[in-house]
C-alpha cells in the first residue's frame, strides 16, 4: 500500500475531531481568543445548543485584512513570537482553532482594528501577547472592517464591511461537513448547558471582563466587569457560585517556593453530589487536571461525606516556564515540573483554611430545619396536648417551674445517680467541666451554652443571637479523633499494656486483612498479631480505649480495611484507624449529661478546629438565629 499525504481539508477535518469535539468547545476556542484580544466585554449567542449558530462578539484589538486571512491558515499564530513552548502567557498559542471549525462548519469572521483597546491588531485566533506589535496591520485597513468567509474548507477572499472596533466570529452548521460526528452529540438542552459550564470556567477566570450569553434552553447570564482585587473577584464569585457558597465556605491563601494558591473553598459540611462546582484554575487558565483534583481530594479526606464533593474556586499562580500547558487538545490538563510541591500547596492551603474555620459549620442544616419546621406546623399544633406535655398546677396553668432545667426526664426512662453519670463520662470522655459555667453567658463563646439536653442524644445551647443544636456522639467523635492525630503526631498515640492480651477470633479473610495493615495499625497505639488459625492477639490499645469493646472494634476495622484495600498512604490508613477508635471511644447518643460536662464540650468544639463536623462529614451542630425563630411564631 503506497503512503501518500493526506489532502489538506481533511487534515484539518481529522484535527476538528481532537479540537472541536462539540459546540461547547468551539465556543471555548472563540472566547479564549476574544480574551487573549484584550476584550473587555465579550458576548455570546447559541441557537439549537451551538449546532446551528455560534456567536462570540468582542471589542478587543481586532485585525486587519491581512492578519484576517493569516487566522484560518493552519498554525498560523501571534502567540509565539519567540517560537518557544517555555513561556506561554495566552491561552491560545497553536493556531489550530479556527482552522479546525472552518473545516467542518460555515465561518464568518468579521474584524476591525480597535485603537482603543491598546493592543496591537492581531489574530483572534492566536493573540500576540503586550508589546509585539503587528505592523503590516498597523498600516493597512486600521479604520475599516473586513470579513472572511471558510465553509467546509474552502476559503473566500477577505472583503470590505460594516462592523465597529473589534471581532464577531459567527459558526454556522457546526459538523455540517462531518455528519457523522452529529450522531455523537447530545440534545440541544444538554450541548447548551455544557456551553454554560465553560462560560461560567472562564468568566469566573477573569473577573475584570464583562460577559454575556444568551440562546435557546439557556438563562439569560449577564455578568458584569468587576474591579481588580479581592473585592471584584469575591463578586464574581458570587455571581457565578452563588452568595450562599460565600458564605458557607473558608478563604484560602498560602504562598510557598514561587507557587501561590488563593481563593474560596466550601466547609466539609457544604458539598455536592458531583464534582460539577470545582472551578481549578492555573494561571487564568480553567483546567480539569488529575493531579489537582487529585489534592482537593487529599485535602478534605479527613473531613467530608463519602460520595460527595467540595465547593471550590481556587487560583493557582506559578512561572508559566513551570507548568507546560501543551499536553491536551483541548488545553485541560496541564502538567507540573514540581508535581509534589503544587500538591502540597493545595492540600495545605485547604487544610489551613478549614483549620481556620474552626468549630464552622454551613448554614444549610439551620435552613433546612427552619423549612422543615414551616411545613409541620399545623401537626404540630395540632398534636399538642397540654395535659400530657406540661405539668400543670392546681389553676390548670402550665407550671413550667415544674420542669427540670438540667436535663428532660421521661416517664419510661427513670433519671440516673448524678455521681453515677458523672463518674461515667469522665471515663469516657477526659476532658475538664468549665468551673465557670455559673457565669451569666459569654459573648465570646460562638457555641453559647448549655441549657439543656433532650433526648439524651442532644445538646440545646443557648447562643447570644440564637440557639445551637449539637449531636453530642458525633461533635464528641471528632474531638477524640483530633486528639489521637495530635498525640501521633506529637511522637504516638499513648499505650495501655493489658493485664490480659485479649485473643479476638475472626475470619481468615479478616485475620489476612489486619496482619497486613499491622504497621497502621501499630502507628495508631494498636499491636495485632497473628494467634492460630482462627484469631488474632492484641497486647497493647491506645490508652482511651482501655475498656472499649476490643473484637467489635477489630471486626468493623477489618471491614474498612477492605473497602480502601491498597488504597492510600499510611498516613491515610492510619488516619481511617484512629477515626474508628475515636467512633468506639467517644460519648455514645442515649447518655444523660450534666450541664458542666455539656458546656465543656462546647469549649473543646470551639479550641478545636474541624469540629463543625464529624469524621464522616455529617454536622455537629446546627445554629438557628433567634430572628428566624421568632419569624416561625410570627413575632416578627
Amino acid at each position: 500500500m503506497l503512503i501518500r499525504r493526506l489532502d489538506p481539508v481533511l487534515v484539518d477535518q481529522i484535527a476538528a475531531g481532537e479540537v472541536i469535539e462539540r459546540p461547547a468547545a468551539a465556543m471555548k476556542e472563540l472566547v479564549e481568543n476574544a480574551i487573549d484580544a484584550g476584550a473587555r466585554r465579550i458576548d455570546v449567542l447559541l441557537e439549537k445548543g451551538g449546532r446551528r449558530l455560534i456567536r462570540v462578539a468582542d471589542d478587543g484589538a481586532g485585525m486587519g485584512p491581512d492578519d484576517l486571512a493569516l487566522s484560518v491558515l493552519r498554525h498560523a499564530t501571534s502567540k509565539l513570537p519567540d517560537g518557544s513552548l517555555d513561556r506561554i502567557l495566552t491561552l491560545g498559542f497553536r493556531g489550530e482553532a479556527l482552522p479546525s471549525i472552518g473545516a467542518v462548519a460555515r465561518l464568518t469572521i468579521t474584524s476591525r482594528p480597535n485603537p482603543a483597546s491598546g493592543r496591537a491588531s492581531r489574530s483572534p485566533d492566536e493573540h500576540r501577547p503586550e508589546g509585539i506589535e503587528n505592523e503590516r496591520s498597523a498600516e493597512s485597513g486600521k479604520d475599516i472592517a473586513h470579513r472572511i468567509r471558510v465553509d467546509a474548507g474552502r476559503v473566500e477572499a477577505v472583503r470590505p464591511a460594516s462592523h465597529a472596533p473589534g471581532t464577531q466570529v459567527e459558526v454556522e452548521d457546526l459538523f455540517h461537513a462531518t455528519p457523522a460526528r452529529l450522531k455523537f452529540l447530545k440534545g440541544d438542552r444538554a450541548e447548551a448547558q455544557a456551553a454554560v459550564l465553560v462560560m461560567r470556567r472562564l468568566a469566573l477566570a477573569h473577573p475584570e471582563i464583562a460577559f454575556s450569553m444568551r440562546g435557546d434552553h439557556l438563562g439569560a447570564l449577564d455578568l458584569p466587569a468587576e474591579p481588580e482585587g479581592p473585592e471584584g473577584e469575591g463578586r464574581r464569585i458570587a455571581a457565578i457560585l452563588g452568595s450562599e457558597f460565600r458564605d458557607n465556605a473558608a478563604p484560602v491563601s498560602i504562598e510557598r517556593d514561587g507557587i501561590r494558591l488563593r481563593g474560596l473553598a466550601s466547609l466539609p459540611t457544604w458539598h455536592r453530589a458531583t464534582a460539577t462546582d470545582q472551578y481549578l484554575f492555573v494561571n487564568g487558565r480553567p483546567v480539569r487536571d488529575k493531579l489537582l483534583i487529585g489534592a482537593l481530594r487529599a485535602a478534605y479526606s479527613d473531613t467530608i461525606t463519602a460520595g460527595r464533593y467540595p465547593v471550590v474556586a481556587l487560583f493557582l499562580e506559578l512561572d508559566p516556564a513551570r507548568v507546560d500547558v501543551n499536553v491536551h487538545p483541548g488545553k485541560l490538563e496541564v502538567r507540573f515540573r514540581e508535581n509534589e510541591a503544587v500538591r502540597s500547596v493545595i492540600v495545605a492551603g485547604i487544610r489551613d483554611a478549614l483549620a481556620g474555620a474552626g468549630h464552622r459549620a454551613s448554614n444549610r442544616g439551620g435552613i433546612e430545619m427552619l423549612e422543615r419546621f414551616r411545613q409541620a406546623q399545623p401537626a404540630v399544633s395540632s398534636g399538642f396536648q397540654p395535659g400530657r406535655n406540661l405539668a400543670h398546677n392546681n389553676t390548670g396553668q402550665a407550671n413550667f417551674a415544674a420542669q427540670r432545667p438540667l436535663a428532660f426526664a421521661f416517664p419510661d426512662r427513670p433519671e440516673r445517680d448524678s455521681a453515677q453519670i458523672s463518674d461515667g463520662f469522665a471515663e469516657q470522655a477526659p476532658f475538664q467541666a468549665e468551673e465557670a459555667h455559673s457565669l451569666p453567658p459569654d459573648q465570646s463563646f460562638p457555641l453559647g451554652f448549655a441549657r439543656a439536653q433532650f433526648h439524651e442524644t442532644y445538646i440545646l445551647a443557648q447562643t447570644a443571637d440564637g440557639v445551637v443544636i449539637v449531636d453530642q456522639h458525633a461533635a464528641h467523635e471528632r474531638l477524640v479523633y483530633e486528639r489521637l492525630k495530635a498525640a501521633r503526631a506529637g511522637g504516638g498515640v499513648p499505650r495501655q499494656p493489658l493485664l490480659i492480651p485479649a485473643v479476638v477470633e475472626l475470619d481468615p479473610a479478616s485475620i489476612d486483612r489486619l496482619l497486613d495493615a499491622a504497621e497502621a495499625l501499630g502507628a495508631a497505639g494498636l499491636e495485632v498479631e497473628a494467634f492460630g488459625a482462627g484469631a488474632v492477639l492484641v497486647r497493647e490499645v491506645p490508652a482511651v480505649l482501655a475498656h472499649a469493646d476490643i473484637g467489635r472494634m477489630l471486626r468493623e476495622l477489618a471491614d474498612g480495611i477492605a473497602e480502601w484495600g491498597s488504597t492510600g498512604g499510611l498516613d491515610a490508613r492510619a488516619d481511617y484507624i484512629l477515626k474508628t477508635m475515636a467512633c468506639h471511644h467517644s460519648i455514645r447518643a442515649g447518655r444523660r449529661l450534666r450541664l458542666e460536662e455539656m458546656d465543656a464540650l462546647l469549649r473543646e468544639m470551639e479550641a478545636t478546629p474541624g469540629s463543625g463536623q464529624c469524621n464522616h462529614g455529617r454536622p455537629t451542630s446546627i445554629a438557628l438565629r433567634l430572628s428566624d425563630i421568632e419569624r416561625l411564631f410570627g413575632r416578627s
